[in-house]
Parts: structure tokens; sequence; C-alpha cells
């Protein structure tokens, strides 16, 4: 069973589930929704993205969660953290957060209610003393929440990843310390 892991005023956010394979292909898998993560996935891969994530958290108590719409019942994204692995990267383990969300919830503040909650289990539960977030340049409404959520540009710790497509292709970073984040709220 699913633990819960936060609610806000619209979502329920909880841990994902070896079932939930099928749902987010289908709600989470369209071009448009996957278009600056690489396209879209195949069964396969977003089962072991999942293996991967139960693994994380069953070992270090986070890990990327499901966003449940309350009025719905509905998956409309997920969200959450994980450790940064990709082996381009500079700054492998630290902590990463991250979101995504369907393309009929697009632009109603999803994102930015998850993932002020997902910071705020980062900082006080999970005890993380800062976090990151990867984009690219083009995917500007990813950049503009980071920044909405006060993380800092990080040009040092960007990369080039050729698995992306030209105008994904590097990978730029922003971080956010638990001391920037309790100043802010």
């Amino acid at each position: 069973m699913a633990d819960i892991i936060a609610e806000t005023g619209r979502l329920i956010l909880r841990t994902i589930e070896e079932s939930d394979a099928a749902e987010q292909m289908r709600v989470l898998n369209s071009p448009e929704v996957m278009a600056r993560l690489g396209g879209p996935k195949e069964l396969h891969e977003t089962q072991a993205k999942h293996a991967k994530s139960m693994a994380l958290y069953a070992k270090e108590g986070f890990s990327f969660l499901f966003m449940i719409e309350k009025a719905t019942g509905e998956m409309v994204g997920h969200c959450g953290m994980k450790r940064v692995d990709n082996p381009l990267a500079k700054n492998l383990g630290d902590h990463e957060v991250g979101w995504l969300v369907r393309e009929d919830r697009w632009r109603r503040g999803y994102a930015e209610e998850a993932m002020r909650a997902v910071l705020d289990w980062a900082f006080t539960r999970i005890g993380a003393p800062y976090v990151v977030a990867l984009t690219s340049h083009a995917n500007i409404g990813s950049w503009k929440l980071m920044e909405k959520l006060g993380m800092v540009r990080r040009e040092d710790l960007d990369f080039d990843d050729p698995a992306y497509p030209p105008e994904d292709r590097t990978t730029i970073l922003y971080s956010l310390t638990k001391d920037q984040w309790e100043n802010a709220r």
C-alpha cells in the first residue's frame, strides 16, 4: 500500500506502487508532456524507473511520488526527490527534485503546489542540506518555476548530455539550500 507523504490544498502526494506504471503511461507519457525529457518512454522503461524509485524509498526514505488530485482521485503528475544519477553530472548523489504534470492540468499551479510540499519534506523530514533541479534552457516553464521556488542558477554544474536533442542537450542546474528556503518562507 502506498504511503501518503504530503497533502496540499488540492493534492495528495503518495509513493509509487508497481501497479502505477500503466496509469502513468496513459496520463503522463504523451509527446507533449515528455517533450523535454527525451520523448515518450516504453512501458519497460517506466517500470524500471518505478522499481528504482521504490528501492530508493525503501533504502533512504525518499523518492518520486504521484500527485493525486483530491477532487477527482486522478493521477495528475509526479514529483519528488531522487539522487542525481546522470554519470555526466558533476554533482552525483545530490538530492535532486523534479516534477511532471499531465497536459490537461497545465497552468493550474499544481507543480508549484506539489514542489513546495516536496521542498518542505526534503528540508524538514529528510534533512537534505540543499537540493538541485535539472532542466534545459528550452524548458522555460521548468526553470521559471525553479526561480519562483527560490532556487538559484548554478552554471558551474551545467553539463552536456548527448542523449537529448540539440535544444535540450545542455543540462542546466538550479539549487536551493535549506537556509535559502527558510529565509524565503
